[in-house]
């Protein structure tokens, strides 16, 4: 594989690995947001738009009831891990423009192509990204461009995205956008620039699936 393309997917597995599982809480002490970022808030209604899209794209790639519930129960964390990756993202864009790296539209299609090239179609990529990641096929160049955005600011720091050099950029931008979270989705550690357990009283669990994946 390509060295871009290998480092680019540590990176979307960083992502995933990087959001933990976390209970609901029953507390909103941020009405009609999930987050803030900088200046720019992060709806509920956006978060659960992006999920219902993901959830759209699984319930048509699995139409059996029966195994639909199974990726249900493996993917009870989506709201979560989603919202991980929209702040996340930000973080991302705020420290590639703090280093002067950009992303071209033909950089994105290359990509593409390529890893298209790998999975065998590019149907079978967006099956990928959905399976692995959680990203809808709507939103596949979307992420690629994440990928690029991540590997680029590696490559400007002489480092790679595995490289704590690579995460401490991520958290001198997160300090800088002052990220908040509303609390029934966790905290923002600003250290690992990655979604945290909220540790409170009023914490409860919601599923039980959750419970087994915690226990």
């Amino acid at each position: 594989m390509h060295r871009r393309r290998r480092t680019a997917l540590l990176f979307t597995a960083a992502i995933a690995a990087a959001a933990p599982l976390l209970t609901a809480c029953g507390n909103d002490a941020h009405p009609g947001a999930a987050a803030v970022v900088g200046d720019q808030r992060i709806t509920v209604a956006q978060l659960e738009h992006r999920v219902d899209e993901v959830r759209a794209a699984q319930r048509a790639a699995v139409p059996d009831d029966a195994q639909y519930q199974q990726v249900l129960a493996r993917t009870g964390s989506l709201t979560r891990d989603t919202l991980h990756g929209m702040v996340l993202d930000r973080v991302l864009h705020r420290a590639a423009r703090d280093a002067g790296v950009t992303v071209s539209r033909a950089e994105i299609q290359d990509m593409r192509a390529g890893l298209e090239e790998q999975a065998g179609g590019p149907e079978q990529l967006e099956t990928v990204w959905l399976q692995q990641y959680g990203v809808a096929p709507d939103r596949l160049d979307d992420n690629l461009r994440v990928q690029l955005e991540a590997q680029k600011l590696a490559e400007s720091l002489g480092t790679d995205t595995s490289r704590p050099e690579f995460w401490q950029a991520l958290s001198k931008a997160s300090d800088q956008l002052d990220i908040d979270l509303n609390p029934r989705y966790g905290d923002w550690d600003v250290q690992k620039s990655s979604r945290v357990d909220t540790k409170t009283p009023w914490v409860r669990e919601i599923t039980t699936a959750q419970t087994q994946q915690t226990a």
